[in-house]
């Protein structure tokens, strides 16, 4: 795989310093999260998939699918599915060695960041252990982290991101997040992003990302409210001074339609996707934006030869009957069953594969306007000739203006509803 001299050239001063030294005979291109968000920039109204890997048939199928429509792509996983208490099999500290494997096995050639998502800090005691977690999974190969502090007050949210940079690589790529993902219900607003990133400029930080509850919510979409796009690209325009894209959470369950809407009109260049994809790997039947479908009784209806054996989703749906898992909740079925899904026959574990790569390929091309983006991000790796793609912009803000003392005087004169109370993890 990857025999030209550009692609030797690539991989020699493309992939990070941490994936060099754990993959040192590595064919796969696994990059910064930067690369990714300035390849979707340079395409212009794009966002590639940000592709939650809750089990190994969702990393395999998503890989496949960025290869076939030469997109540059993301795999992830959140702190709450994947970390030190998870309900995944694959976590913070696995996930680089499983795409790598994958990559070298599928003979992946296109550029692929492995993200640390909504790595969540909720209160001030949290900051001691993650200044010792966030370097082992840097460590571990993750190439891109998402800072979420947004479970606190806006003051703490800016300076837990604050405090913590310094444990993140410059070269990686970096998410920030402003007002937690609960629907309706606290949307962000222009003042409470521009409090954040604009913060963060005055310290010399420069986030690639910010994800904002803009009307969306993880899990199964019910409501219909959805994305707010309107609002997104308000937001999105205020802070295009800083350099900063949007990451798009709980894309599972918008319509194609309003997804389409998001790449043209915000400047979204990231779209996480979790719970579709588990869902489609298994073989629930889902509706055309991957939203899964209930018969009257609201149970999940089972696509016939898709995904998991009948009687595999018979054990699956009895587990967590006895567990009392509904609807979501689901997804507390990927540790247990995973070795299980991987005993099964090869033709069932391919078409587990086979169905999400599908899915993603659908959305990478026809929805999130992803195809071809991979030329982009060899590009932008060949033309910075380095691994390290340094800040879209310099400091704009006085740094005078943001110690820390005006930073809690600032935030005291915000004027945002935060929403209700809650579990709002993914």
């Amino acid at each position: 795989m990857g025999n030209s001299a550009e692609y030797a050239k690539l991989l020699e001063i493309g992939r990070p310093p941490n994936i060099k030294k754990i993959f040192p005979n590595s064919q796969a291109l696994l990059v910064s999260g930067k690369v990714i968000d300035r390849a979707m920039v340079a395409k212009g109204s794009a966002m590639t998939m940000a592709a939650n890997g809750r089990n190994i048939f969702v990393i395999r199928g998503a890989l496949l699918a960025a290869q076939r429509a030469n997109s540059a792509i993301i795999i992830e996983i959140a702190r709450s599915e994947g970390g030190a208490t998870p309900y995944c099999p694959v976590s913070l500290w696995n996930m680089a060695m499983i795409t790598d494997t994958l990559c070298n096995e599928l003979s992946i050639t296109i550029p692929v960041a492995i993200h640390a998502d909504h790595y969540g800090i909720k209160q001030q005691s949290d900051l001691a252990a993650a200044k010792v977690e966030i370097p082992s999974i840097f460590d571990a190969g993750i190439t891109s982290i998402a800072v979420d502090a947004s479970h606190m007050l806006d003051d703490k949210n800016l300076l837990a991101n604050i405090e913590l940079n310094s444990c993140i690589p410059s070269w990686a790529g970096l998410e920030t997040e402003v007002g937690e993902i609960k629907g309706e219900q606290g949307l962000s607003t222009v003042d409470d992003a521009s409090f954040l990133i604009k913060g963060l400029n005055a310290h010399g930080i420069c986030a690639d990302w910010i994800a904002l509850n803009n009307g969306s919510i993880h899990g199964l979409e019910a409501s219909g409210q959805g994305i707010q796009v309107g609002l997104t690209g308000e937001i999105h325009r205020a802070l295009a001074l800083y350099g900063t894209s949007g990451a798009q959470h709980g894309t599972s369950g918008n319509s194609t339609e309003r997804l389409r809407a998001i790449c043209q009109e915000t400047a979204t260049t990231k779209a996480n996707v979790a719970t579709a994809l588990q869902m489609v790997s298994w073989g629930v039947e889902v509706n055309d934006y991957g939203n899964a479908i209930t018969d009257e009784n609201g149970n999940f209806k089972k696509v016939k030869g898709e995904g998991v054996t009948s009687e595999m989703w018979a054990q699956m749906v009895a587990y967590a009957a006895e567990q009392g898992w509904q609807g979501g909740n689901i997804k507390w079925l990927n540790l247990p069953f995973e070795n299980k899904l991987l005993g099964q026959a090869r033709e069932i574990r391919e078409r587990m594969s086979k169905r999400v790569e599908d899915f993603v390929y659908g959305m990478l091309v026809d929805v999130f306007n992803a195809g071809d983006s991979a030329d982009f991000a060899k590009e932008a790796i060949l033309q910075a000739g380095s691994h390290d793609l340094g800040p879209k912009t310099g400091r704009i803000e006085d740094p005078e203006d943001w110690t820390k003392e005006k930073i809690i005087a600032r935030a005291a004169e915000l004027d945002t509803d935060k929403g209700p109370e809650g579990d709002f993890d993914d």
